[in-house]
């Protein structure tokens, strides 16, 4: 694995408006590399260089124009003056690679200090949970609860419905009415911003029926990227041994719980696996490339992905082979559980194993977001702002990637499968799991039907809650509140 490979290829955040897998309206996941040498700039600021919008947006222009993928679709025409913010001119500038759907709010600008903090701690602040919105019904529950966390703590688990917010018992508002108002960015908007400290009174409905109100104040936490009751398991079907393990994200603390999970695997003998990585919108490549590794322990010096930069930085080009690690196990069958959310590095992992696996490998649940390209990081750091800025492609060992519409029509194999949230995630009657399961045993299954950009909105009826701003962090995690 490369030193400083850093990258999400594809954030999930896309999907579901704003969070780049599923959707709209601003964001995607980061899948970047840190590219060696570092990339240069004239229009990097120096000590008497105030960290004004224009000079900003003539740093960013400069960057793009080096670095950027695709250089024909990069509308360096448009007038920053137009623009009274960073974000928009962003949008703007990359808006023709967008059309053509291959920079689906990928290009962004964040925090050095708050990205940096999230990838190599997992450190965020918020309540901890993903909720997923029901346009339909203005419905609001919650997919998933984070150990360690507020949300969880104050009772915010999977399939917990939200039915009111407010910042005190006394001027709670139905999701209904957000919704009614407002749309999903009314809701969104109702939860306040993530910062440490915000209280909200929530009034929510738990599975069994039980309502209640509780006050929950944000605080900073760090997210464990396995969970510890159920990312990581052996599932006994019909007499035989599977492997299951849970990614949340892609972030260097999901090293040793991954290792610690295969190592369990392969001590007992296990060789079949599901891989779930539903919710998982990317992340870094290094950690992409550990778990492929992990999986592969009898293709040690074999290609594992290519990457790619445009013409001009073909220098940057790599091939990635398989490395040899002691908990690895040499897998026959793996069922990977994607949805609209599972984006970049989770694509990265799942296309990894294609040529190697064939028929032998599946996609369960619905089809994935679409992206695989893969950011850099470009900083600028008297403004605490970091570029990320879509400037590479990866592909499998056969050469195959550009599935911009998603996996499922790339992969031999696909399951059509609900996420269930009514059923723990590790629990082998989750709809999810159990079809994984029947492909693994040989039991037949509906392929999945909906392919292509359009059709991923339709992955459920409770897609991540986006918000109108997203972070990185929600832009890996769709959902994350």
């Amino acid at each position: 694995m490369r030193p400083g490979r850093f990258t999400s290829l594809l954030a999930l955040a896309a999907l579901l408006s704003g969070c780049g897998g599923g959707g709209g309206g601003g964001s995607g996941s980061s899948g970047s590399v840190t590219p060696t040498p570092s990339p240069t700039s004239t229009a990097t600021p120096t000590p008497t260089t105030s960290c004004t919008l224009a000079s900003r947006q003539k740093w960013v222009l400069a960057q793009l124009q080096e670095w950027y993928l695709f250089p024909d679709l990069l509308d360096s025409s448009v007038n920053p003056a137009s623009y009274n913010n960073l974000d928009d001119y962003v949008d703007a500038l990359v808006a023709p690679a967008r059309a053509q759907s291959k920079d689906r709010y990928f290009t962004y600008v964040t925090s050095i200090k708050e990205e940096n903090a999230y990838y190599s701690q997992g450190s965020t602040a918020g309540l901890g949970v993903r909720l997923g919105y029901d346009s339909t019904a203005r419905r609001l529950y919650v997919l998933e609860g984070y150990e360690g966390s507020p949300g969880l703590a104050a009772g915010l688990d999977r399939g917990t419905e939200i039915t009111a917010i407010g910042t005190s018992s006394s001027n709670l508002q139905t999701v209904s009415s957000l919704a009614a108002n407002g749309g999903s960015d009314a809701v969104g908007n109702a939860l306040g911003p993530s910062t440490a400290g915000t209280t909200l009174a929530l009034q929510i409905r738990q599975p069994n029926g039980a309502v209640s109100t509780v006050t929950v104040a944000k605080q900073t936490y760090t997210l464990p990227p396995v969970s510890s009751r159920y990312g990581a398991k052996v599932i006994t079907d019909n007499g035989r041994k599977v492997g299951y393990v849970n990614l949340r994200t892609f972030v260097d603390t999901a090293d040793p719980a991954l290792r610690s999970a295969f190592d369990n695997f392969r001590a007992q003998g296990i060789t079949e696996i599901i891989v779930d990585l539903r919710y998982n919108g990317g992340g870094l490549i290094s950690i992409a490339e550990l778990f492929s590794n992990l999986l592969n322990a009898q293709r040690a010096g074999q290609v594992l992905d290519y990457t790619t930069f445009r013409a001009s930085k073909s220098s940057q080009n790599e091939t990635t082979t398989f490395t040899s690690l002691p908990q690895a196990v040499a897998t026959t069958k793996v069922a990977f559980i994607g949805t609209g959310n599972t984006a970049s590095a989770s694509e990265l992992v799942i296309n990894a194993q294609k040529p190697y696996l064939g028929d032998n490998a599946a996609l369960i649940g619905s089809n994935t977001y679409g992206k695989p390209v893969g950011q850099i990081a470009l900083d600028q750091a008297a403004c605490d702002d970091r570029l990320r800025a879509i400037a590479f492609r990866t592909e499998n060992s056969n050469h195959e990637g550009d599935y911009y519409t998603g996996l499922a029509a790339r992969m031999n194999r696909t399951c059509q499968a609900d996420d269930d949230i009514f059923h723990p995630l590790g629990d082998p009657q989750e709809s999810s799991i159990k079809t994984a399961l029947d492909f693994l045993d040989g039991r037949s299954c509906t392929p999945i039907q909906t392919t292509g950009v359009a059709a991923q909105s339709a992955t459920g009826k409770r897609l991540p809650l986006a918000t109108e701003n997203p972070t990185t962090i929600q832009r890996e995690l769709p959902g994350l509140f």
